[in-house]
């Protein structure tokens, strides 16, 4: 009977990787047989998943109140803000040289952007 019993269910905790996580539907009975006063343990064996897993999900239940995946925290990746940005410096490096240009042709000297951008950080004007 028990032999029938282990081949009916998978072990969650051998097949999932680190990056996977437990769907909703197997985080509610974790929160189920916790609400039942049933320890960790018994409920690790009872829905075979790992220890560190049901007692994870307990504690992000009490903290937050809900076993829903977050956001992860952090600054987030935006794709328009970096081309943006790639945007910003390819104006700045357009500026620089025109400035540079103009002072070559007022000055009769040759100046690069180099100097020039050196010389306005110098100046206090940054980023």
């Amino acid at each position: 009977m028990d032999t029938g019993m282990q081949t009916a269910s998978t072990n969650i905790g051998e097949r999932m990787g680190r990056s996977q996580e437990l769907s909703d539907s197997k985080r509610g009975p974790v929160i189920g047989c916790h609400l039942c006063n049933k320890s960790i343990r018994d409920i690790s064996w009872l829905l075979n998943i790992p220890r560190s897993t049901v007692s994870g999900i307990i504690t992000k239940w009490k903290q937050l109140g809900t076993t829903a995946t977050q956001p992860p925290s952090g600054r987030p990746y935006n794709m328009t803000e970096r081309g943006q940005c790639i945007l910003k410096r390819t104006e700045v490096a357009n500026c620089l040289q025109s400035i540079a240009k103009d002072l070559q042709t007022s000055c009769g000297l040759h100046i690069s952007t180099t100097t020039v951008r050196r010389e306005i950080h110098g100046m206090g004007f940054h980023g």
